[in-house]
């Protein structure tokens, strides 16, 4: 585990935002695949952020004691004792499994026990704890998944929202080390048995062999699209990562191109499946991935829905992220606000 690093300056504020005066202070946590970052929010804003690289060895509790640690030294550097904190909010990838009604990690790039070594983690974890370490310290802890958490940020303060109300239909979409979806009918945000709603990156819409998800299933949407199955993919032609492919595409490299276009089949396919099963509006798109090349590949994806009966995919939007590359961070906060 690296060393974590304060980031170089806290996420400028969306429009809208507000933490009212006298508001105790609250600790956001963003667990994602790739990093844990950590900030504290007050009157004052956010601040005090830290991050490094998510805990993916040791025993299954050293996730867990990473936060744990991130949380009192993003305290530090905002001047609030870890005591007087009021709340955490928990924007976390998943699946969730739940052990005595508290959230454990399924998450099939944490947990090396799902799919084997064949998938290269550094551990046989089938799950990662979470909430239990968390809540024996913190009075209040709310952990919910990381593309939900976003949709709840998303429809306060960013895209998903029409003359300043929230959107009722609408869902948030990651393409980043994974595929997160957050969903939202009829105004209610869906949440599932187990916290797990939105799971469509373990779905199946095309037929394939050779894309090994973490979570142990071969050729579903994450194991062929997501920026991590990318570099495992498609190294031996030549593209390292997902940046190198996309800038090959960009750069008019034939067989790029073809490759881009086909992972845009598929998950547009996704978008396609999502819009006409819940009656959509409106998706907003965000990750690393997507965020980066967003102007070759919106095109794309849109280009799988539109058309294609038009009485449901007519009047819908694919729009990027209103919060861009802060999602992450705001979507910790939307849980405990």
């Amino acid at each position: 585990m690296s060393e974590s690093q304060p980031a170089a300056s806290a996420p400028s504020l969306p429009a809208g935002f507000h933490v009212p005066p006298g508001s105790v202070p609250l600790a956001c946590v963003d667990v994602g695949g790739t990093k844990v970052a950590v900030h504290v929010a007050d009157a004052q804003g956010l601040r005090g952020h830290v991050s490094e690289p998510t805990a993916i060895r040791g025993d299954n509790g050293a996730l867990a004691a990473q936060i744990l640690t991130l949380i009192e030294k993003s305290c530090t550097l905002a001047g609030v004792q870890p005591s007087a904190l009021a709340a955490v909010g928990v924007s976390s990838c998943g699946p969730f499994v739940l052990r005595e009604g508290l959230v454990e990690l399924a998450a099939p790039n944490i947990c090396g026990g799902l799919a084997g070594s064949a998938r290269g983690l550094p551990n046989d974890w089938t799950t990662a704890l979470l909430e239990a370490p968390l809540r024996a310290v913190f009075p209040r802890v709310r952990v919910a998944n990381d593309a939900i958490a976003a949709l709840e940020a998303e429809r306060r303060w960013g895209a998903l929202q029409r003359d300043g109300r929230p959107i009722a239909n609408c869902a948030y979409v990651t393409w980043s080390t994974g595929i997160g979806v957050g969903l939202c009918v009829d105004g209610h945000v869906l949440h599932g048995k187990h916290g797990n709603a939105g799971h469509a990156g373990h779905s199946f819409v095309s037929d394939n062999d050779d894309g090994l998800c973490g979570c142990g299933n071969v050729g579903d949407v994450e194991g062929l699209v997501a920026g991590n199955a990318i570099a495992r993919r498609f190294a031996p032609q030549g593209y390292a990562d997902a940046t190198a492919l996309f800038q090959a595409a960009e750069a008019g490299d034939a067989q790029a191109g073809a490759i881009v276009d086909e992972l845009c089949r598929v998950l547009g396919r996704t978008l396609y499946n999502l819009v006409v099963t819940l009656d959509l509006e409106r998706i907003s798109m965000g990750g690393g991935v997507f965020w980066h090349h967003r102007e070759l590949l919106a095109p794309k994806l849109i280009s799988h829905i539109r058309g294609r009966l038009p009485a449901l995919t007519e009047e819908f939007e694919l729009v990027p992220a209103g919060l861009a590359q802060r999602v992450g961070d705001f979507g910790a906060l939307a849980l405990v606000m």
